[in-house]
């Protein structure tokens, strides 16, 4: 069953994806998730059902509001369609392990997912997801086998963690509280080692990101780059491939 599980599991995540766009949009506006029903920010038009149907709905309307006309983000797609990836991916890597298991990693990489498009947007990681991360990590520590052990878990968060929070304490400039709120989910989640891979490829792509950004003039030097969509970078590469990675480290050394 191992595919058909990672298609449903893709065709799940899409279905995901298209509510973590209503959550991207509303909570750092603080605005309820469930009321309203879905409309269209531009004129206020109610969706209807069919308005609804992930990715398909936006290519039938061609990306523009069926009463106003105005273009919706080309985001909203992609949001589906990463998240059905994840899931997908996820699903096919799973083979050993229990749906509860394969249920918390959904949480985890969705969970990501709407961390980086807020911080992107608003340069917030809200405590409302880096801190359930966080204690969803360690409790998955001690309930199940995958992964590092409940101890591990704990004790990764609160060094990583600790560590990062005294270099904001002496560089505050540097990195946010909510950004080391969120390195302590990864490390709960990652164990060690593993989230010092997760933080150097966020460093590393987060420095040709914001080179890039700078280059092109869409940030200033003045501006604040988000770094949590890098954070979320480097937490994907470990959580898919950390075992090849360490062992590609491993055969240089």
């Amino acid at each position: 069953m191992g595919i058909e599980l990672s298609i449903l599991s893709g065709i799940w995540g899409v279905i995901i994806g298209s509510f973590l766009n209503v959550v991207i949009y509303r909570v750092p506006q603080e605005k309820s998730i469930i009321r309203p029903g879905s409309h269209c920010t531009a004129c206020g038009h109610n969706l209807r059902p069919w308005e609804l149907v992930p990715v398909l709905s936006f290519l039938i309307l061609r990306g523009r509001c069926v009463q106003c006309q105005e273009k919706i983000s080309w985001r909203y797609p992609l949001i589906e369609v990463l998240n059905g990836v994840l899931y997908f991916y996820a699903a096919w890597m799973n083979h050993n392990g229990s749906f509860l298991q394969l249920g918390v990693n959904f949480y985890f990489l969705s969970t990501l997912l709407a961390l980086a498009a807020i911080d992107w947007d608003t340069c917030r990681l809200p405590d409302v997801f880096t801190l359930p991360l966080l204690g969803v990590g360690i409790g998955a520590g001690f309930l199940l086998p995958q992964g590092p052990s409940g101890w591990e878990s704990l004790a990764t968060a609160l060094g990583v963690g600790g560590v990062f929070w005294l270099i904001t304490r002496l560089y505050p400039e540097g990195m946010g509280l909510g950004d080391i709120k969120l390195i302590a989910g990864l490390s709960a989640f990652l164990g060690f080692p593993e989230v010092l891979i997760a933080i150097f490829i966020a460093s590393f792509t987060g420095s040709i990101g914001g080179l890039i950004m700078l280059s092109f003039k869409k940030r200033s030097f003045r501006e604040q780059i988000p770094f949590g969509p890098y954070l979320v970078l480097g937490g994907w590469a470990v959580f898919f491939w950390g075992q090849i990675i360490l062992s590609f480290y491993d055969s240089l050394f």
